[in-house]
């Protein structure tokens, strides 16, 4: 896609949510069913995920685990976010590839040590690029990146998360 194609497509969206903020406040939404074992199997648009425990926590390796899922998440949105930020700026870039690797003390979640943290200590996000990209375009879409990824702005500044339990008969 070009700049110019990408333009046009948002133009009448980003022009919509100026007339009407409201409009551009979206639910989104996942949902899981309790699986065999100790699993959660959640829908995505084209699959069927299936996860259970990391082999660090007693899991044999054959259902995802629930931190790399998040990684992956991660990945999937800086590398679109990326990828819409050098077609908006005309940046050339013509592939590359986005990692995010994630230290966890596993005797946390274990609940084998009460001091140690429960998540991930650390995540390094990073973005190997082919193209004839500038060090100042690299810096620019670097920034941009950042501060429009959806799911690395919410790693960043956690929203309010509320829980609720409830059982049915």
């Amino acid at each position: 896609m070009k700049s110019d194609e990408l333009r046009a497509l948002q133009a009448p969206i980003k022009q919509r949510y100026r007339d009407d903020p409201g409009a551009a406040v979206v639910t989104l939404s996942a949902a899981g069913e309790l699986g065999e074992g100790i699993s959660c199997s959640v829908r995505t648009a084209t699959a069927l995920a299936s996860a259970g425990l990391h082999p660090a926590s007693g899991g044999d390796g054959t259902l995802l685990c629930s931190g790399d899922m998040l990684l992956e998440a991660l990945v999937a949105c800086a590398g679109v976010t990326l990828q819409a930020v050098a077609t908006s700026l005309a940046i050339p870039v013509t592939g590359g590839t986005v990692t995010a690797e994630g230290d966890l003390d596993f005797r946390g979640t274990l609940g084998v040590d009460r001091d140690a943290p429960v998540g991930f200590g650390a995540i390094r996000l990073r973005f190997d690029l082919q193209g004839d990209a500038t060090p100042e375009q690299l810096e620019t879409l670097l920034g941009l990146t950042e501060r429009y990824c959806v799911v690395l702005q919410t790693l960043r500044r956690p929203p309010q998360i509320t829980a609720a339990c409830a059982v049915t008969a």
